[in-house]
C-alpha cells in the first residue's frame, strides 16, 4: 500500500521530519529528564505529560517517515478545462441552493473546514476530471448521495499553502 503524494507533500513531511528530529526530540527528552527529578513518579502529573509528548513525537516520527518511505510521486496536473489537483473549482450544491468553493488535495493535506477537499474523498473522486457545467452525483454511502454541479474552474498548481494534516 502506498499513498500519492507530490514532491511538495515529501518536501513539507521532510522539513516537519527535521524539526520533530532535530529540535523537538532533545527538547522533549531535557523535559522528560526535568520532571523525572520532581520524585515520585505515580503521582507526577509533569513527568506523566512529557512522557506523554515523548510518546507523541515518536510516533509523529514514524508515520512521517513511513509515508516518506512508501509514497508513489504524483504529478496531478489534468488536461485544460478539466478538474485537477489543486485546481479550485466553485461548485453549486443543489440540495442547499448554495455555492462553495474547494480545493482538491492530497490526502496528507485535507482540511474540509478550509476548503481543502481530498482526492479520495467521495466528492473529491467525484469532482476530478470534471469539466464546467458538469452535474455530479457524489454517492457518500449507500443510503445518501447528492448533485452538484461545476460552476467554474481556476487551474492551481501545489504551492504548498495546504497545511499537512495533523492527528
Amino acid at each position: 500500500m502506498y499513498d500519492e503524494l507530490t514532491k511538495i507533500d515529501i518536501e513539507k513531511m521532510q522539513e516537519e521530519l527535521r524539526y520533530r528530529s532535530i529540535e523537538l526530540r532533545p527538547e522533549i527528552i531535557e523535559e522528560v529528564k526535568r520532571t523525572r527529578a520532581f520524585g515520585d513518579l505515580s503521582e507526577n502529573y509533569e513527568y506523566k505529560a512529557a512522557k506523554q509528548a515523548q510518546r507523541q513525537n515518536d510516533s509523529r516520527i514514524r508515520y512521517l517517515e513511513n509515508m516518506i518511505k512508501t509514497a508513489k510521486i504524483i504529478d496531478g496536473s489534468a488536461e485544460d478545462g478539466c478538474i485537477g489537483l489543486f485546481d479550485k473549482v466553485t461548485i453549486y450544491l443543489e440540495e442547499d441552493d448554495e455555492e462553495q468553493i474547494i480545493q482538491v488535495v492530497t490526502t496528507v493535506r485535507c482540511d474540509p473546514m478550509k476548503g481543502f477537499i481530498s482526492k479520495e474523498s467521495p466528492l473529491g473522486k467525484a469532482v476530478l476530471g470534471k469539466k464546467i457545467g458538469d452535474r455530479v452525483t457524489v454517492k457518500v454511502s449507500d443510503d445518501y448521495s447528492y448533485t452538484l454541479t461545476v460552476r467554474a474552474i481556476e487551474k492551481g498548481k501545489d504551492t504548498g499553502d495546504a497545511p499537512l494534516m495533523q492527528y
